[in-house]
This record gives structure tokens, sequence and C-alpha cells, in this order.
């Protein structure tokens, strides 16, 4: 298994990453509190998640307190950035127009989300 491959987040790592991204460093408690807020989740699943995503250096724990606190190894935009990186390669074939064009086919893309995206390609084309 390659080395990038241990490191992708399932789905279930990404929503504790999220919920760490938006609190910051938060003991299994906080996490399990804020994903409670939309699905049943025990805290033993919480913990075991945070246990694997320790050893997958997803999350660091710091074990000077009674009560660990993890905090994501690193930014959600790098996160992002690999997971994107992955599917273009994977799903596209490392075509980034066939992708960009199957992401703006998805939903209706806002006057202000489309200002962003023609500011973003004029800054490429710089």
């Amino acid at each position: 298994m390659a080395k990038s491959e241990t490191k992708r987040p399932t789905d279930a790592e990404l929503e504790i990453l999220r919920v760490l991204w938006d609190r910051g460093p938060s003991t299994v408690r906080d996490v399990l509190d804020e994903l409670s807020r939309t699905r049943d989740i025990g805290y033993t699943t919480v913990l075991k998640l945070m246990q694997i995503m320790t050893d997958k250096s997803l999350v660091a724990r710091d074990e000077s307190n009674r009560s660990h606190v993890y905090r994501a190894c690193h930014k959600q935009g790098q996160t992002q950035r690999q997971l994107v990186a992955d599917l273009l390669q994977r799903a596209f074939g490392g075509a980034a127009d066939k992708l960009v064009m199957q992401a703006l086919q998805l939903k209706k893309v806002s006057a202000d989300d489309m200002a962003k995206i023609r500011e973003l390609l004029d800054d490429l084309e710089d």
C-alpha cells in the first residue's frame, strides 16, 4: 500500500477532522457532542476512530491532561488538496478540465461563486 493511501482519511475520519478544524483542539467528548448533533454515534466509536487517526498521523494527541486533547495534524486546505489530487488521478486520469466540468455540473453555481472562479482563472493566467 502506498504511503499516501495510508494517510487518506475515510468518510468517518473526515467528519472528525471537520470538527477539529472548526473547533480547534478538542477532547473525544467534544467531538462526540458535535457529531451527535447529526447522527447517532457512541463514545467508544469516536475514541477508536481517533486512536486509528493518531496511528495514521491524521491527528495528534496531547496526553498532558487527564482528558486527552486531539488536534488535526494537517490544515484543512492541505487535506482537501490531497483528496482532490487523488480523485483527479483516479477518476479523471489527471484531466483537471474534466474534474472542474463535473464539479460545476453538480449543482447551480451562485453568481458569487462564479465571480470567485473567474477571478481564480484570471489569477492563474497571469
